[in-house]
C-alpha cells in the first residue's frame, strides 16, 4: 500500500484495499473503477476425514506433512483433476486452497505488482479496489452485497465499478485451468416445512406421519426434474437443477411418528428461471395437494440467511441469488482475453497433441462458471436510480436486473473445491496473478478506445 489508510476493514467484515497512480494526471470521477473480488472463507476442514483418506499425508490446514505416506491413487479417486505425478511438487495443499484463497493471494500480489509498475503505466486511468469478502460460504455474494446497499448509494463515480474480476477458481477438469467466465447460474434454497400430528409408533393411524408425506414430495420433485419439468435451458448457462440438499426431523423417538419434517431444495436457477416459479412449482406438486388433503401443513418458502458476520454486522436477506452473464463482446471481456494472450500464451507451452484435462491452456477459454460465486451479491434492480450510474460505466441489463460487467479468472479447479485433498497448481496461480496485474491496463484502453468509437 501507498498509504496506511489504504486498507482497512469495512462494517461488514470485507478487508479492502485501494491502489491508484496519484500522479496519473486523471481526474478520480474520470478514472476507470476497477473491483477485484474473492471470498476469504472456507467450508468445513474436515480434518479427521483429511488424515484418514491420505493415510496421514495431507492436512487441511498444514498442506502437505508427509509426502512419502501419500496414497497418490487415494487422492486421485478424491479430486476431479490431479497433474502427473511428477508434477505434483507444484501442488499446494489445503482447505480453501482452490476455494478460494489462491485468488484472494493473487489478488495482494497483483496489486502490489500495480503499485511496483505505476511508473510504467500499470494503473493510468483507473482505480483497484480490491475486497476479500466474509461469509460467502453460507451466503453468496453477502460482502458485495453490503457494497451496493450501504456503500455505493449516492457515492461518486470513484467509488462505482465499471468492472469487477472475480478471482474464484476458473478450472475446470476438463476443458482446461484459467478460464475467463463471464457468467454463472443463480441459486435460491428452497425451505419446505410438513407438520403432522405425533403419536406412538404403535399406532400409527393415530398420527398424520410428516415424513411419510414429506418423502413423497422430495420423490415427485425428483420425478419432475428428471423429466426437466419446470425447468428453463439458456443457451450459455445451461439448464436449471433441483435437488433435495438438507433435513430435519422432529420426532420424540425412533418409536414414534415424527411431529415436523423440515428439508431444503438446492435449486439453480439459470436466466429467465424466477423464484416465484420456482417456489409456484413446488406448490404445484400432487404430493403436496395429498399432504393437506390428508390433513397435514405445508409450507413452500425462500429462507432467509440471519447469521451475524464476524464484525457483527446484522444480515437478514432471502436465499435467493441471482444469475447473471456479460456478453462475450463487452469491453470487460475484450480486455480480459487481451491480458491473457499478452502474459500467460508466451509462457504456455502445450504437449504435442495440445494440453489435456486441467492443465493450462494457450489460448484463452471463455466460459461460465459450474457454481455459485459472489457475483450473485452485484445485481440490482434495473429501476433502482439509489446509484448513480453513469451511461459510460456500460453496466449490463438483463431481464428485471443490472450489474456491472463481471468476468472471473483465477487458479483453482472446480471440481476438486470443498473436496477432501484440496489443492491448487502454483504454476496456475503465477498466470492468474499476471492476467490480474495486466488486467487495469488493457481494460482502460480496451473501453477508451470504445468510447471514443475506435
Amino acid at each position: 500500500m501507498q498509504h496506511a489508510d489504504d486498507v482497512w476493514f469495512d462494517d461488514y467484515g470485507n478487508l479492502v484495499w485501494v491502489v491508484r497512480d496519484p500522479f496519473d494526471g486523471v481526474a478520480p470521477d474520470h478514472q476507470r473503477v476497477i473491483y477485484f473480488d474473492g471470498h476469504t472463507d472456507t467450508v468445513q476442514a474436515l480434518r479427521e476425514q483429511w488424515h484418514d483418506k491420505s493415510n496421514g499425508a495431507v492436512d487441511p490446514y498444514d498442506g502437505l506433512v508427509d509426502a512419502a505416506a501419500l496414497d497418490g491413487a487415494a487422492l486421485r479417486n478424491e479430486l476431479g483433476y490431479l497433474p502427473p505425478d511428477g508434477e505434483w511438487e507444484h501442488l499446494v495443499f489445503g482447505r480453501g486452497s482452490a476455494d478460494q484463497l489462491a485468488g484472494v493471494v493473487a489478488q495482494i500480489i497483483a496489486t502490489k505488482i500495480m503499485l511496483e509498475l505505476a511508473d510504467l503505466g500499470a494503473l493510468r486511468g483507473c482505480i483497484v479496489r480490491a475486497y476479500a469478502t466474509a461469509a460467502e460460504e453460507d451466503n453468496d455474494g453477502g460482502g458485495p452485497r453490503h457494497v451496493m446497499a450501504d456503500l455505493l448509494p449516492g457515492a461518486g463515480a470513484e467509488l462505482i465499478p465499471d468492472v469487477v474480476v472475480l478471482t474464484e477458481g476458473t478450472g475446470d477438469a476438463v476443458k482446461g485451468a484459467l478460464g475467463i467466465y463471464r457468467g454463472q447460474r443463480g441459486r435460491m434454497q428452497i425451505e419446505v416445512t410438513v407438520v403432522g400430528r405425533s403419536c406412538h409408533g404403535s399406532m400409527p393411524f393415530e398420527g398424520l406421519n410428516p415424513l411419510e408425506h414429506g418423502s413423497a414430495i422430495i420423490a415427485e420433485a425428483a420425478r419432475r426434474h428428471a423429466t426437466g419439468d419446470g425447468f428453463a435451458e439458456h443457451p450459455v448457462l445451461g439448464r436449471g437443477t433441483r435437488t433435495a440438499s438438507w433435513a430435519t426431523l422432529d420426532t420424540p423417538s425412533d418409536c414414534a411418528v415424527p411431529d415436523r419434517f423440515t428439508f431444503r431444495f438446492d435449486r439453480r436457477l439459470t436466466l429467465g428461471e424466477t423464484p416465484e416459479q420456482a417456489l409456484a412449482d413446488i406448490e404445484s406438486l400432487d404430493a403436496v395437494a395429498a399432504a393437506r388433503t390428508a390433513g397435514l401443513t405445508v409450507t413452500v418458502e425462500a429462507p432467509r440467511y440471519a447469521q451475524p458476520t464476524w464484525r457483527g454486522y446484522a444480515v437478514d436477506n432471502p436465499q435467493i441469488y441471482p444469475g447473471w452473464i456479460t456478453p462475450d463482446d463487452h469491453p470487460a471481456i475484450v480486455a480480459a482475453v487481451d491480458a491473457y494472450r499478452r502474459v500467460v500464451t508466451p509462457q504456455v507451452v502445450e504437449p504435442a497433441g495440445g494440453a489435456r484435462g486441467g492443465a493450462v491452456r494457450r489460448e484463452p477459454r471463455v466460459g461460465t462458471w459450474i457454481f455459485s460465486t459472489d457475483g450473485v451479491g452485484f445485481p440490482v434492480a434495473v429501476d433502482d436510480d439509489t446509484i448513480d450510474v453513469g451511461p459510460d460505466k456500460h453496466w449490463v441489463v438483463s431481464g428485471s436486473l443490472k450489474h456491472p460487467p463481471m468476468f472471473g479468472i483465477g487458479a483453482g479447479i472446480e471440481q476438486n473445491t470443498h473436496r477432501v485433498g484440496e489443492c491448487v497448481d502454483a504454476r496456475e496461480l503465477q498466470h492468474a496473478i499476471a492476467v490480474l496485474a495486466r488486467f487495469p491496463r488493457s481494460f482502460v484502453t480496451i473501453s477508451s478506445s470504445v468510447a471514443d468509437g475506435a
